[in-house]
């Protein structure tokens, strides 16, 4: 029986950043170090952050990849260290958060940062130790201020994930106020990766109806504003509806996700200039094609139940209207479009089969399968 497990506190609506210093008591962080990026920094977005705080910040990370490696969060722990922080305050999107949880992680234990993946079976490595983060997203994807998970780039280039109970922030502040000035672009790849979420989680083989529940609301907020809060970013209604899609999304992955996030982590740890997001969208079509046969899915009528949450006709449209979407929200459709040579695809379909989300898709993928996958997306 898989774990069911919801527990984070979350703060959400617009305004609740207010309840910042509160969340820090309670979290008892007393001496907080910031993990944000450079472009928040240069917005003056974090000073917001320190003007609430005053005297409570310790130290400030602003050096955050796109897509977070190991040097990244050796010289934020060395810069947590030295500050003699006791707390973190993960500001930013899914790429601050998930640093921030590896700071928290690498800050109070001792070894490599492969040592504490999961595929190296790091999870047992990863103790109560681990210090306390209150987590503030500023963008409407990855669910990371709820999630029990961090993906970053190792020295090896191999990406992978951090799993653990400890690893969920003791707070998630989501004021969708702070995603109103996200540029259209990433507002479209942070929703595709929030629909992602959704849909692979659905179709996840594991017994876990809550999260079943979660899933298909979170996608009907999401499929159902996407456009809108791309088109239109000052769209409130759009933004906390893809705000709200987004922490329910990670709510809901605990029970599994599959081959969308296999190939996009596979291929994202080999060129980490390629956004997950996007790639998640590009994945979509190809690899629902091949989950749609699998008996349990087509028993259960799963694909019915994506297009009901989706608004569409019949079972049918699910597929297809992905791929319109796409398109709709700006976002390349096709490998190719990014710069992909079909040279890697052997390499990604290896890194694929390792990765921690292959083992809970619906249908186990081979070799054979996920090339004819990546074909099927370039």
């Amino acid at each position: 029986m898989p774990l069911i497990n919801y527990v984070t506190r979350v703060q959400f609506g617009y305004g609740v950043l207010d309840t910042l210093d509160a969340e820090l008591s309670l979290a008892r962080i007393d001496r907080a170090f910031i993990v944000t990026d450079a472009t928040l920094q240069r917005l003056g977005m974090v000073d917001r952050i320190r003007t609430r705080l005053g005297d409570r910040v310790v130290g400030v990370f602003d050096a955050t990849p796109s897509n977070p490696d190991e040097a990244a969060v050796r010289a934020a722990t060395d810069l947590f260290r030295a500050c003699g922080a006791d707390g973190l305050v993960a500001f930013g999107g899914g790429s601050a958060l998930d640093l921030a949880k590896a700071v928290a992680v690498m800050a109070a234990h001792d070894g490599p940062l492969k040592s504490f993946a999961v595929i190296e079976g790091g999870s047992e490595r990863i103790t109560a130790a681990t210090f306390p983060t209150v987590a503030i997203p500023t963008t409407s994807g990855t669910g990371s201020e709820v999630g029990r998970g961090a993906i970053l780039i190792l020295d090896d280039g191999r990406k992978v994930g951090l799993l653990s109970p400890y690893l969920i922030p003791k707070a998630a502040i989501c004021d969708p106020e702070l995603t109103l000035s996200l540029p259209a672009t990433l507002t479209a790849a942070t929703g595709m990766d929030a629909i992602s979420h959704c849909i692979e989680t659905f179709l996840a083989p594991s017994f876990n109806p809550p999260a079943d529940g979660i899933a298909l609301e979170g996608l009907r907020r999401a499929w159902g504003h996407i456009r809108a809060a791309t088109e239109t970013p000052q769209d409130r209604d759009a933004r906390l509806n893809m705000s709200i899609a987004a922490t329910m999304g990670a709510m809901a992955f605990q029970k599994g996700l599959g081959c969308v996030h296999s190939l996009s982590h596979s291929l994202g740890g080999l060129n980490p200039r390629l956004h997950h997001g996007t790639l998640n969208a590009i994945f979509m079509p190809a690899v629902l094609a091949f989950n749609r046969d699998d008996a349990t899915v087509m028993a259960e009528g799963k694909f019915a139940r994506l297009a009901q949450a989706m608004g569409l006709k019949d079972e049918e449209e699910v597929i297809p209207a992905i791929s319109r979407m796409t398109k709709q929200i700006g976002l390349p459709s096709e490998l190719s479009a990014l710069g992909v040579e079909e040279a890697l695809f052997p390499q990604i379909v290896s890194g694929a089969l390792k990765d921690h989300c292959h083992k809970t898709n619906p249908r186990e993928a081979s070799a054979a399968d996920y090339l004819a996958m990546l074909e099927g997306s370039y």
